[in-house]
């Protein structure tokens, strides 16, 4: 189900299959050197989003959490985690900015925690639980 508010879609998913789904369509909006943030609590279905797009830009590969690798990087596309990262200065260190000059598209899970070294024009999704299974998804 979809609803349109002014610039804002939202998307209600009932399982995760469906959240899948939604994902793999919304890939086909994607262009290179597209940086969508994936905003959401804890187990709020990130990481599916992120899965569900793979498989619509074509990534045969298990996509899995970065959490503790930082960054994953999957042909054509770049899939953060920056739960971890404590500070700016260590996401500087690490690379980041330099990834989204890269042309992939780039998935960025927790981007409050890098967001001064975001570009500025990001697509973002937002993903809330409303239920088992149960999803809210807004662009």
């Amino acid at each position: 189900m979809r609803y349109n508010v002014r610039d804002m879609a939202i998307f209600y998913s009932r399982s995760p299959e469906q959240t899948l789904a939604w994902a793999e369509d919304y890939a086909k909006t994607l262009s290179p050197g597209d940086v969508v943030l994936l905003d959401g609590e804890m187990g709020a279905g990130k990481t599916v989003i992120a899965q569900g797009i793979a498989r619509g830009l074509g990534v045969k590969e298990d996509v899995l959490s970065p959490t503790y690798a930082y960054v994953n990087s999957y042909e054509p596309m770049f899939h953060f985690d920056c739960y971890r990262i404590e500070n700016v200065r260590q996401a500087e260190e690490l690379g980041f900015a330099d990834y989204f000059d890269a042309g992939k598209i780039c998935l960025v899970e927790w981007s409050e925690n890098i967001a001064p070294l975001l570009p500025e024009h990001c697509k973002k999704i937002t993903v809330r639980k409303t239920g088992d299974g149960e999803r809210e998804i807004v662009t």
